[in-house]
C-alpha cells in the first residue's frame, strides 16, 4: 500500500509538458495533417496505407529555393515607328549565337516604348533572356497586332525517350507505394545506380476507372471518356539513392500506385538517358497589350506567354497582360518553372460558348505561381489540365473577379493553392463529372492552405484526397464535409510551402525566392 501510494504521489507531482505537448501535436495533426512539431521540424499524419500531403517545396525554378538570376544585357533594341517583331527576332537570334557561360548567353533589352509586334516573337536556345524596361507605364509595352497570336513564347525541344527493353526496365515490387512518398522498392535493382534519370510508368487501368466512377460518364446522350483504358502515366524523377532494391528519389510522388489496379501489367522504374531541354531562359519586366477579345473562346485570341517543350529552369517576371486571354501558358513537358509577378486586367468579357479561359494553365509539372494577381471578370485564375500537371503550387497570389482556381480536367495531382486571396472568387477541388469532353475528376492530392475565398468546394476522390485547411470561406455547392479543417481559422505554419522549403534547404533558400 506505501509502495502504491508513492507512486500515486510520483505521477501527480510529474511535470506535465512534454504529455501535453504530444496530445496537442497530435490534436493539430488530426485537423490539418501537418504540423509544426515540438522540435520545430514538420510533421505529416499518413492516410492508413501511408500517403501523405507532399513536399511541394520542389516547385519553381531550379527546383525550388533558388534565385532567378539577372543576366547581363548583350544587345538593345529601340521602338520604331513600324513593326518591331523582326528586329526584336534578330536581336534574339544574336544573343542566341553567343557562346554559354555557365548556362547563360545574356539578355536583350527591350528600351522604354511602344513596340508594335504582329507575329510571335521566340526563344528557342539556352541562356537568352528578353527583357523589358519594366512594366508600368514608362517601362516597355509591347501592342500586339495583326492577326491572333502568341505575343512571346520560349520553346525547347520534342523531349523523346528509347524503346522499353528488359534492361532498361525494372519492375516495382510494392503492392502499394503512397503518395508523398520518397521511396519504394523494386524487383532487382541491379543496374540502376545513384544519379541516373528514369521515368515511373503504370497504366490507368479499365478497373482503376471503375473504381473512381468515371466509366459511366454521359452528356447529351453520348458517352464521354475521362481516360483511355491502359493509358499510361509517367513520373520523371531522378535516383537520389539505392539501398539493396530499396531506391529513393530526388522529388516525391504525388500520386499513389496501388498494384490491385494494374491486372497484368506492373508499374515500372525505366531507367533513362538524360535528354535535351531548354534551359535558363526568362521573359521579364514589360507589359503586353492586346485589342478587347471579341467573340467566343473558340475564336482566335491572343495569348501572352506560351512555354512549350522541352523546358525547364526557366522564368516569366514582373510582367503585366491587358486584355489577352490564357495569358501565361505552361505545356506538359515544361518543368521546374517560375511565374512571379504577372497581374492580368480584363475590361472585356468572352462570349458564352465552350470553355472558358485561364490567366495561368499548367500542363507541366513543379509550376511555382508566385504573388501574381488578376483583375476583372474571367473564367479560371490559375487551371490544371491533364496527368502531367503534378506538383505545382499557387503562393501568395489575389485575383479579383467571380473566376476560380479550377484543376480542369483529367486527373491533375498534387496542387497547393497556399496563402491566395479570392475574395469574390471560389477554389473549386472537385470531380466536373461529364463537363467538357469528360473531365471527370480534375484532381487529387490537391490542398488549400491558408486561404481567403468568397466560396469553397472541395471533393475527396476515391482512393486520394483533397483538402482545405485553415481557409476562410463559404463551403459551395456539392462539397465533402470531411475535407474540410480549422475551417475559418488560420493554421501554423502560415505557409506550407515556405516552411516546407525552409526545412528542406533552410533560410536562405526562402529569402533567395524573396521572402
Amino acid at each position: 500500500m506505501k509502495r502504491t501510494l508513492l507512486t500515486l504521489v510520483a505521477l501527480l507531482l510529474m511535470p506535465p509538458a512534454a504529455h501535453s505537448a504530444d496530445n496537442t501535436r497530435s490534436e493539430v495533426l488530426d485537423r490539418q495533417w501537418v504540423a509544426l512539431g515540438g522540435t520545430g521540424k514538420l510533421e505529416y499524419k499518413t492516410t492508413p496505407k501511408g500517403d501523405r500531403i507532399v513536399d511541394f517545396s520542389h516547385a519553381g525554378y531550379m527546383g525550388g529555393g533558388v534565385a532567378i538570376p539577372t543576366l547581363p544585357v548583350k544587345k538593345e533594341v529601340a521602338p520604331s515607328d513600324g513593326d518591331d517583331t523582326a528586329a526584336i527576332q534578330a536581336a534574339i537570334g544574336e544573343v542566341s549565337a553567343l557562346p554559354l557561360v555557365k548556362g547563360f548567353r545574356g539578355a536583350v533589352l527591350l528600351k522604354p516604348g511602344t513596340f508594335h509586334c504582329a507575329k510571335p516573337i521566340t526563344i528557342e536556345q539556352d541562356g537568352v533572356v528578353l527583357r523589358g524596361s519594366g512594366s508600368g507605364k514608362d517601362g516597355t509595352l509591347i501592342e500586339m497586332t495583326g492577326e491572333p497570336h502568341t505575343a512571346l513564347i520560349i520553346e525547347g525541344p520534342e523531349v523523346s525517350f528509347p524503346k522499353e527493353t528488359p534492361a532498361n526496365t525494372f519492375p516495382i515490387a510494392d503492392a502499394y507505394v503512397p503518395a508523398g512518398t520518397l521511396s519504394f522498392s523494386v524487383k532487382d535493382a541491379t543496374g540502376l545506380a545513384a544519379g541516373d534519370t528514369i521515368r515511373i510508368r503504370w497504366p490507368r487501368t479499365a478497373k482503376w476507372i471503375h473504381f473512381m466512377g468515371m466509366d459511366a460518364l454521359v452528356r447529351d446522350g453520348k458517352p464521354q471518356t475521362w481516360m483511355k483504358d491502359e493509358s499510361s502515366i509517367t513520373i520523371h524523377r531522378s535516383i537520389r539513392s539505392i539501398v539493396g532494391n530499396r531506391i529513393t528519389l530526388d522529388v516525391p510522388l504525388t500520386d499513389a500506385i496501388d498494384g490491385q489496379f494494374l491486372d497484368q501489367e506492373p508499374a515500372v522504374v525505366l531507367k533513362t538517358p538524360s535528354v535535351k531541354r531548354l534551359s535558363q531562359c526568362g521573359i521579364e519586366s514589360l507589359q503586353i497589350v492586346s485589342p478587347p477579345h471579341k467573340g467566343t473562346l473558340a475564336a482566335g485570341k491572343n495569348i501572352s506567354v506560351a512555354l512549350k517543350g522541352g523546358c525547364q529552369d526557366c522564368w516569366v517576371r514582373d510582367i503585366v497582360m491587358r486584355e489577352t486571354l490564357n495569358n501565361v501558358q505552361v505545356w506538359g513537358e515544361c518543368r521546374r518553372i517560375t511565374i512571379t509577378g504577372a497581374h492580368s486586367f480584363h475590361n472585356s468579357t468572352v462570349e458564352k460558348g465552350a470553355g472558358y479561359p485561364a490567366d495561368i494553365s499548367i500542363r507541366g509539372s513543379q509550376v511555382l505561381v508566385d504573388r501574381c494577381t488578376s483583375h476583372g471578370l474571367g473564367g479560371f485564375y490559375v487551371a490544371t489540365l491533364n496527368a502531367p500537371a503534378m506538383l505545382n503550387v499557387v503562393l501568395h497570389c489575389t485575383f479579383e473577379g467571380t473566376g476560380s482556381i479550377q484543376p480542369h480536367m483529367h486527373w491533375s495531382t498534387g496542387l497547393l493553392v497556399d496563402s491566395c486571396n479570392i475574395p469574390d472568387g471560389r477554389i473549386d477541388l472537385i470531380n466536373r463529372h461529364s463537363s467538357g469532353s469528360g473531365h471527370g475528376w480534375a484532381i487529387g492530392w490537391g490542398i488549400a492552405w491558408n486561404c481567403t475565398v468568397k466560396y469553397l468546394q472541395v471533393q475527396i476522390p476515391p482512393g486520394a484526397l483533397n483538402l482545405a485547411i485553415g481557409c476562410k470561406g463559404e463551403p459551395h455547392k456539392t462539397f465533402s464535409q470531411e475535407a474540410f479543417f480549422s475551417a475559418n481559422e488560420p493554421v501554423t505554419p502560415a505557409s506550407l510551402y515556405l516552411a516546407q522549403l525552409r526545412e528542406r534547404l533552410g533560410e536562405a533558400a526562402v529569402k533567395n525566392i524573396g521572402y
